[in-house]
C-alpha cells in the first residue's frame, strides 16, 4: 500500500498546481493531434473501449506519440512503457521484452501479436533467433497488457501481449515517402500509400534498408577461457560485436465493407551473430530470416438483434536459415582440433494457419458476451543441419566437440540432427462476461480452455473488477491465471548428450493479483498507480539427470512482486511531461535468491516542447538500477546506467516536408545488458553508444 500513500500525496500536490493551468477545447484538440487516440485499447477484451475502464494495466502508443519521441525501431518504442525492460541476448542481440522483471534467455514469456496474430515460432518460443528490428513507420499503434492474457489470448500471454497494429486506409492519406540515414553506416527508404479503389479501401508499405550495426568491444568470451584450460590463443576477444543486417519489409491491405484482407512480407539478410551463438564472437555467421503472412476477417455479421459474428483466419510462414554457417567457437579452438573454427547451420521451416470465430451478444442487459472458438495447425514441417562437428556422447571425453572426418562441413540426416520435424494441433473455447453489476461497478470474467496435441489441456481464468469512485477516479482489481507452451526445441531436441528435450513437459504456469489506480487530477494532470503479485509454478529448467547431462525438467518456482506509478501532466499549451518509476523484485523459491538480471528500479522522463510553430523538441531520460545476478553467478552485479535521448523535428505543412534529428545515448552512457553466466561473456553485452539519425518525409 506505500505506493498508493505516496500516490495520494503527489496527487494532492499536483491538483493544486494544476488548477492554475486553464484548458480550452480547442487545446485538447490540438494534444488529440500531436499524441493520437490513447483513449481507447481493443486488446483487454477483443473490443475497443476506454482505456482508463478497461479490465487490465494498459498503454497504449500511437504513431504520432512514436513520431515525437524520434523512435526508428519497436525496441525503441517499448523501452518507455511502464514496467518493460528491453535486454538482449548474446546470439543475435535478440530482444528482450522482459515484463516485470520476468526474464529469461529467449524471452518466450510475452505474446507479441502483429494485427492481432501471434508472432510466436515454435522451434523456440520466441519470435524467432533471427530477428534484427522492426521498423516504425508503418505502425498506427502498439498496445500493451502489463500482466497474464492467455483467457483470451492462450498460449504465452504470460508476462504480457503486446499488440502491434500496423497503418491501414483510415491512418494514410494519399503518398508518403520516407528516407533515414544515421550512424553505424545505417540507411534505408519507404514508400506508403492509403487511398481508395472504387468500393475498396486501400493501404501498401514498402521498406527497404541496411546498417553495419554498432560494432562495441567485448572483452573476454567463451573462447577465453577455453584458451585457459587448452593453453591455446584462439579467442577473437576484445573484439567487436556482429550486429549488420539488410532489411525489406512490406505490407498491403484492404478492406471492403466488412471483409479486411491483411498480407504481409519480411526480409531479414545477412544479419550477424550479435555476440556469438556459443559465447564465442563470430565475424563469419550470418543469418536470414524470412516471414510470409496473410489473414482475412469479417467483422460485425448481425445474425439477430444483438448478436454479432467475427470471423478470422491467418497463415504465417517462417523460415529461419543460416546463409553462412555460424562459428560457434573460432579457428583453433579446442586445443587445435578446428583449424578452420567450430561451424553449424541449424536451420528451420514453419507454417501456422488458425482460424476462429467469435460471438458477441448484447441482448441481455447489463451484460455484453463474448464466445470464441478457434484452431491452430502449428506445423515445423522442416528441420535441417549442416555442421562440421559431431559430440562424444560416452567416456570421460563425453559432451566435448569430435570434427567431422576431414573437419568438413556436411549435412546430417534429419534423424541425427538438432531436431526431427514437429506439428502441433491446439482446439480451444472462451467465454467472457462484461457485467455492469452497478452503475458505476463492471465485473469483467472469462476462462479459456486450450486442447493441446502433444501435452493435452489447460484451463486459465480471470476476472476484473472496475469500480468508477469518481468522475476522475477509477480503481481495478484484477486477478488472472497464464501458461506458456513448452517450445518445439526443449521438448523435441535430440543428438545433444548435453542438453535433452523432454515430450513429457507440461506448461509455464502464472497466477498473478493487480490492482489499479487512475486519476484525472484535472484537465492537465493525470496520475496511475499498479501493484502486483505473481506466483509462477512449473518453470520449464534444465536439470541434470547425472552423466554430465541436462534434461529439461518442470521444477521452477519464482515469486515476484512490484508496482508502477505513471503521471502526464500539460504544463503549458505547448509543453507535455510524461514519466514514470517501477520496482519489481523476484525471488527464485529453489534458492531462496533473487532470480537475476531483470532490473528492480527503472525511471522515465520525457518531455515534448513544441517551442515554435512547426518546431518540436523532445527530450527523454531513463534509468536502469538493480540488475543482481542469479544463484550460481559470483560475477559482481550488472553496472547501472543512465542514457538519455533527444529529438528535434519540424512538420513543415504547407510543403508537405517532415525533418527529424535525433541523437541517442546522448552522453554515451556505457549501457550493457546482462550474459548469462552459460554464455561464457564474463562482462555482459555492450550497447550502441551515442548515435545519430536524421529521417525526411514528404506527403503529396
Amino acid at each position: 500500500m506505500r505506493p498508493f500513500v505516496g500516490l495520494v500525496v503527489l496527487a494532492s500536490l499536483g491538483c493544486n498546481a494544476g488548477a492554475a493551468l486553464a484548458q480550452t477545447p480547442s487545446e485538447e484538440e490540438e494534444l488529440a493531434q500531436v499524441y493520437g487516440d490513447k483513449a481507447t485499447v481493443s486488446i483487454a477484451t477483443g473490443t475497443s473501449q476506454s482505456l482508463r475502464r478497461a479490465p487490465a494495466v494498459a498503454s497504449v502508443i500511437t504513431a504520432q506519440d512514436i513520431a515525437m519521441m524520434g523512435a526508428t525501431d519497436l525496441d525503441q518504442v517499448l523501452a518507455t512503457v511502464p514496467g518493460i525492460h528491453v535486454g538482449r541476448n548474446n546470439q543475435g542481440y535478440n530482444p528482450l521484452y522482459v515484463v516485470r522483471g520476468i526474464y529469461s534467455e529467449f524471452n518466450a514469456q510475452t505474446l507479441v501479436l502483429y494485427n492481432g496474430v501471434p508472432m510466436t515460432t515454435m522451434f523456440i518460443g520466441n519470435r524467432g533467433t533471427i530477428w534484427a528490428g522492426m521498423p516504425v513507420a508503418n505502425i498506427a499503434r502498439i498496445e500493451v497488457i502489463r500482466g497474464p492474457g492467455s483467457a483470451l489470448y492462450g498460449a504465452d500471454a504470460y508476462a504480457g501481449v503486446i499488440n502491434i497494429v500496423t497503418k491501414g486506409p483510415a491512418d494514410l492519406q494519399g503518398l508518403e515517402l520516407g528516407l533515414r540515414a544515421g550512424s553505424f553506416a545505417s540507411h534505408d527508404g519507404w514508400v506508403q500509400y492509403g487511398g481508395a479503389m472504387g468500393p475498396v479501401k486501400v493501404a501498401a508499405y514498402l521498406r527497404a534498408g541496411r546498417t553495419d550495426g554498432f560494432k562495441e568491444i567485448v572483452q573476454a568470451d567463451a573462447q577465453s577461457s577455453l584458451d585457459a584450460l587448452f593453453g591455446t590463443k584462439a579467442s577473437l576477444a576484445p573484439g567487436p560485436v556482429n550486429t549488420g543486417h539488410d532489411a525489406v519489409d512490406a505490407h498491403v491491405e484492404g478492406n471492403y465493407g466488412k471483409l479486411r484482407v491483411r498480407t504481409g512480407y519480411t526480409l531479414r539478410d545477412d544479419v550477424g551473430t550479435g555476440a556469438g551463438a556459443g559465447g564465442a564472437l563470430d565475424p563469419v555467421g550470418k543469418g536470414r530470416n524470412q516471414r510470409w503472412n496473410a489473414s482475412a476477417s469479417l467483422s460485425d455479421l448481425e445474425l439477430a438483434p444483438e448478436l454479432m459474428l467475427n470471423l478470422t483466419g491467418s497463415y504465417f510462414q517462417f523460415v529461419n536459415q543460416f546463409t553462412q554457417p555460424l562459428q560457434v567457437f573460432p579457428p583453433g579452438s579446442f586445443g587445435g582440433a578446428f583449424p578452420s573454427g567450430m561451424l553449424g547451420a541449424p536451420n528451420t521451416w514453419e507454417r501456422q494457419t488458425r482460424v476462429s470465430a467469435v460471438l458477441g451478444y448484447g441482448g441481455w442487459a447489463g451484460h455484453q458476451l463474448r464466445m470464441g472458438v478457434g484452431h491452430d495447425d502449428l506445423d515445423m514441417y522442416r528441420t535441417q543441419e549442416f555442421k562440421n562437428f559431431t559430440i562424444i556422447d560416452s567416456g570421460p571425453a563425453k559432451g566435448l566437440p569430435m570434427p567431422t572426418p576431414g573437419g568438413q562441413l556436411v549435412e546430417f540426416p534429419v534423424d541425427k540432427s538438432f531436431a526431427t520435424p514437429q506439428r502441433r494441433r491446439v482446439s480451444y473455447a472462451y467465454l467472457q462476461d462484461e457485467w455492469s453489476v452497478a452503475p458505476d461497478w463492471t465485473l469483467t470474467a472469462g476462462v479459456r480452455r486450450d486442447q493441446y496435441s502433444d501435452f493435452g489441456s489447460t484451463t486459465n481464468p480471470r476476472m476484473a473488477l472496475v469500480w468508477d469512485a469518481s468522475l476522475d477516479i477509477t480503481a481495478k482489481l484484477l486477478l488472472g491465471r497464464a501458461f506458456r507452451a513448452p517450445s518445439f526445441s526443449e521438448e523435441y531436441s535430440i543428438n545433444n548428450p548435453v542438453m535433452r528435450g523432454n515430450p513429457a513437459l507440461k506448461p509455464e504456469r502464472i497466477s498473478t493479483a493487480e490492482a489499479h489506480v487512475s486519476w484525472q487530477l484535472s484537465g492537465e494532470v493525470q496520475l496511475q498507480a499498479s501493484a502486483f503479485r505473481y506466483v509462477m509454478t512449473d518453470i520449464i529448467r534444465a536439470a541434470s539427470i547425472g552423466g554430465g547431462t541436462s534434461e529439461y525438467t518442470n521444477l521452477g518456482k519464482q515469486r515476484g512482486h512490484g508496482f508502477e506509478l505513471e503521471l502526464v501532466a500539460d504544463v503549458a499549451r505547448n509543453l507535455r511531461l510524461a514519466g514514470h518509476y517501477a520496482y519489481q523484485r523476484a525471488v527464485d523459491e529453489s534458492t531462496g535468491q533473487d532470480a537475476g538480471y531483470a532490473p528492480h528500479h527503472m525511471a522515465y522522463l520525457r518531455a515534448d516542447w513544441h517551442f515554435d510553430k512547426g518546431w518540436a523538441l523532445s527530450g527523454q531520460v531513463k534509468r536502469v538500477s538493480g540488475r543482481l545476478r542469479a544463484a550460481g553467478d559470483a560475477r559482481p552485479a550488472v553496472p547501472d546506467y543512465t542514457s538519455a535521448d533527444l529529438t528535434l523535428r519540424t512538420s513543415l505543412q504547407q510543403s508537405g516536408w517532415d525533418l527529424a534529428v535525433s541523437v541517442r545515448n546522448l552522453l554515451d552512457a556505457d549501457v550493457r545488458e546482462p550474459s548469462l553466466a552459460s554464455t561464457g561473456i564474463p562482462h555482459d553485452l555492450p550497447m550502441a553508444g551515442r548515435a545519430l539519425d536524421v529521417q525526411l518525409m514528404y506527403r503529396f
